[in-house]
This record gives structure tokens, sequence and C-alpha cells, in this order.
């Protein structure tokens, strides 16, 4: 998103393609991609001296477990690390709202993946009116001010907004119902929380026009086909690395004067 710009999801078409048709055309880019993140990440463990952060926010059956696992698996887990965002824990209530969300950022050679995020203080917490307005509207600031910090200290960031249709939404609820493998994801608060869509949607337009910034961008990614949503993010998460441009660290010379023994 264009920092600054007002953001109306509706403007966005959860079912576009870009420039794909169908599926095969886009798998030799998303090979590309997930080929190039394996070998900058290495790059990026050797360098040891920054690291990404990858943020995925989407309302349920948006996606953010299949694009994580689509698109990281083939990175060494030694350098990156999944967080998941749940309900607050007592401990977690008991300090600010980023106290959690701080202690799971990368660091130094690692990427980091959020699904979830601290946005969830802006959603959640506004669409159940968990806490005053005048608490979450405070919020866009703070939350902008900690990502200038993770930036200012060596912290690229990157979140994607996986965006999908309610009529996606409720096709994938249905086949959670009839796959008997699927079911355990499925609960009668999903059902619930599907008719908070429209808060929902407002409260995703704030958030995404708020606090989109140079530094900390959000990407609105057309989800309802999940094979476009992975090479976008793929190639997205790849190029991003590539204009870092990790570099290992300079050989030992002491290294030269090494003999291997036979």
């Amino acid at each position: 998103m264009v920092p600054g710009e007002h953001v109306l999801l509706d403007q966005h078409d959860p079912d576009a393609t870009g420039p794909y048709s169908h599926r095969r055309d886009a798998q030799a880019d998303l090979d590309d991609a997930r080929a190039r993140l394996d070998r900058l990440q290495g790059l990026l463990w050797a360098e040891h001296r920054r690291s990404l952060l990858v943020v995925f926010q989407a309302l349920d059956t948006g996606g953010k477990d299949g694009v994580i696992r689509n698109v990281f698996s083939g990175v060494n887990p030694q350098g990156c690390r999944v967080a998941s965002f749940k309900e607050p824990s007592t401990e977690e209530l008991d300090h600010d709202f980023l106290w959690r969300v701080h202690q799971r950022v990368p660091g130094r050679g690692q990427i980091g993946v959020f699904n979830r995020s601290h946005y969830e203080d802006v959603l959640v917490v506004r669409v159940h009116d968990l806490v005053p307005p005048t608490v979450w509207r405070a919020r866009y600031g703070l939350i902008n001010d900690f990502e200038h910090l993770l930036s200012s200290t060596g912290t690229t960031i990157l979140k994607f907004y996986l965006h999908i249709s309610k009529d996606e939404q409720r096709e994938r609820f249905e086949k959670r119902l009839e796959d008997p493998s699927k079911t355990w994801k499925f609960s009668a608060a999903d059902v619930r929380e599907r008719e908070y869509w429209d808060a929902y949607t407002l409260a995703y337009q704030e958030a995404l026009t708020r606090c989109s910034t140079d530094e900390a961008p959000w990407f609105v990614v057309p989800a309802d086909k999940k094979w476009y949503r992975d090479v976008v993010v793929a190639t997205i998460v790849a190029d991003t690395l590539e204009r870092l441009d990790p570099q290992p660290p300079a050989p030992d010379p002491a290294l030269s004067s090494i003999k291997i023994p036979d």
C-alpha cells in the first residue's frame, strides 16, 4: 500500500490472479522465488547483522497457515522462527500490548514469521469492544513507533493482508465441515465471527491505512486463489532479501594455513 493512501478493500479483487491465467503458469515463478529465498536466507544467517520480519493477517480461513507452509517450507529452520499470537494469557495481559510481541521479534540473521500479530490489538479488541476506543485508537501510533524502532535497529518488515471474499470463506468453512481430516480446524465460534465481517473489514481498512509506512509497508494480497497468494508473497519476500543483499563475513586469514589431513 502507498503510505498515507486511504484503503478501501472493496477496490481490491480477492480473486485476482495478476499476469497468470492458471496455476501452472505461476509455478515456475514460485519455484524460482523459493529457491532464491532458500539461498538468501543462508546468507542472511551467515552475515548475522540484520533480520527480516514477515507479518501475516487475515480473516478466518484467509490462508495464513497455508502460505507460511508453502513459502517457507524449504528454508533452514535454524534461521527461521514462526510465532503465532492467540488470545493473550493472564501474564501477557499484565503487561503492555506489545510486550509479548517484542519477545518474538527475530534476532540478527533470522527470518521471523508472525501468524497474526500486534495488529490483533486494533482488530479483534476493536470489533468486540474489549477495550475502550480511546485505548485502541492510541495503538496505531504506538505500533508505528514500535515498527520504526525495529526498522532503525536492523529489522526489515513486510506485512501481508491475505484478502479473501466472503463467498470464498463460506466455501472453505464448508470444506472443513465435510472433510473429517479438517473438522478439527472448525468451531462454532468461526460462524459467530463471520457475523462481524463488515466490522472486521472497517477495522482492517483503518489499520492498513494508518500503519502502512515506507519502512513497514502493508501488501494486500488477493487470496481466493491459494496458488496466486503463494507466488505473490514468495516473490515479494525473495525480492526484498535480494535488495538487502546479505553478504557472508570475510574468511579468517588463518584458514589459509590450515591443511586437511589425509
